[in-house]
């Protein structure tokens, strides 16, 4: 086992893998910007080091900087936690030429699922279903044309090392595809330091679903089940939860089994997730899949009862899987709230100061915060400060559990998106699994109905 793993991450994400490690007898490294200083990962590590200005380029990005501060504390690890350098196999084979262990995927797996088309080809070889799409990166507005008459409209186009919604746009008609190549390409290509893009048929109003994946350095794989990830925001996920409503025991044994070959093929090892799309009909499409640890990973913690950060490092520290797919059973149903620093009308940020933070506890709530009372959200990260967990006997019992879990929250000085959430958890359509990647779609245009409405009942009033 380790004798200290560095964290190259900062956050919730730094403190949950603080934790693992605490409980696993290993001494942990915090890293942290100098916007960070005052950090509670920097607090509750073992030992702290300081990389650079609040500017992620200059220090959660600076792959230097990270390595100088593994080998001057004598870490014999490195977990990335998610975001940042998560996923890049640059930092994984600095790692290897380091002798300092990275918890995650080999290089060469990192860089073959990180680039879309390539995975999409690796998916289609192994048996896994995969949509209709160009056969690698479109070259020419003309190919992308021809692809696209062939796959007929509507199309998607994706980067290929692309996530997060940054260079993806929906096309619906030829008159359409010119700008929006020319759109996504430069997105992409800001965003990734790599233009190229894809075509793929798009697929309306699917659900959004991803398979947890858990591969040792010994050929073995398990899954461990489905989340639900279908209610989404430009592609940015806000809810998740496991079981998915929509899927079956058959559906999941079957799709998970085709998983769980598909890791085998490309010789996956540690944590990752194979995601999907799901159409109206019910057929599976691979979309992506995630090297790395999920934001959404403690909802199979819940259902399962598997430490899922602890795992990784048994994992890369050389140890084989504690347990056969067989051993793996799901109990009860589990809902994460991603709660962000952002007005939840807009989804302007929010950054500033913490006056009060309070979040109760109770049977079946789990939170995963860097937040608490007189603490500054920073402008310069990501705006997630909180995720609220709840599990029950059944999915009604965990909605229960999140609405009066969030009903009684506090969180002062900044906007929350919790009144969104709580308004999403009471929609029928939500309460009765109905869901979809266009549920968020549909929910704006009712709360502009609902605006509608009232603005004309004031005229009314006023008249």
């Amino acid at each position: 086992m380790f004798n200290k793993i560095l964290i190259a991450n900062r956050g919730e994400i730094a403190l949950r893998i603080i934790c693992a490690c605490r409980e696993l007898g290993i001494k942990t490294v915090a890293v942290y910007s100098e916007a960070d200083e005052h950090s509670l990962h920097v607090r509750f590590a073992d030992e702290d080091v300081c990389i650079g200005p609040a500017r992620s380029l200059d220090s959660y990005l600076n792959v230097p900087a990270i390595i100088s501060a593994a080998e001057i504390t004598g870490a014999d690890a490195l977990h990335p936690g998610y975001g940042f350098l998560s996923e890049s196999a640059y930092l994984a084979e600095v790692c290897e030429a380091c002798h300092i262990k990275f918890i995650g995927p080999y290089p060469d797996v990192i860089r073959l699922m990180g680039d879309k088309a390539r995975a999409r080809r690796a998916m289609k070889k192994a048996g896994v279903p995969v949509l209709p799409g160009s056969d690698g990166p479109v070259q020419s507005e003309d190919q992308a044309q021809k692809v696209a008459k062939e796959l007929g409209f509507p199309v998607i186009i994706k980067a290929v090392a692309g996530g997060g919604g940054r260079g993806m746009r929906v096309v619906r008609s030829a008159d359409e595809l010119s700008r929006s190549l020319k759109t996504a390409t430069r997105e992409a290509e800001a965003a990734f330091g790599v233009g190229d893009v894809y075509l793929e048929k798009y697929v309306e109003s699917p659900r959004h679903i991803e398979f947890q994946v858990l591969g040792d350095h010994h050929g073995n794989v398990i899954h461990l089940g489905e989340r639900e990830c279908s209610i989404q925001r430009r592609h940015q996920k806000l809810i998740e939860e496991a079981p998915s409503p929509a899927l079956t025991d058959k559906q999941r044994r079957k799709l998970g089994a085709t998983v769980v070959d598909a890791a085998r093929a490309v010789q996956y090892t540690n944590a990752g997730t194979f995601e999907f799309l799901m159409d109206p009909a019910g057929r599976f499409y691979f979309l992506e899949a995630n090297t790395r640890l999920q934001v959404e990973h403690p909802v199979t913690e819940f259902v399962t009862g598997i430490d899922i950060v602890k795992e990784q490092i048994r994992i890369a520290a050389g140890q084989r899987l504690a347990f056969k797919q067989g051993d793996i059973h799901f109990r009860g149903a589990s809902i994460e709230c991603r709660i962000n620093a952002e007005d939840p009308e807009t989804f302007v940020p929010s950054p500033g100061l913490i006056q009060a933070f309070s979040v109760p506890g109770g049977p079946g709530v789990r939170v995963d915060s860097y937040a608490h009372s007189e603490c500054t959200v920073s402008p310069y990260y990501d705006s997630l400060i909180a995720k609220i967990i709840t599990y029950g006997r059944d999915r009604e019992e965990a909605i229960a559990r999140m609405r009066r879990t969030l009903e009684m929250t506090v969180v002062d000085g900044i906007k929350t998106t919790i009144p969104l959430h709580l308004k999403i958890l009471a929609e029928p359509d939500f309460v009765a699994g109905r869901l979809s990647t266009a549920f968020m779609e549909r929910f704006a245009t009712e709360k502009d109905k609902e605006k509608e409405r009232d603005a004309a009942a004031r005229r009314a009033a006023s008249a």
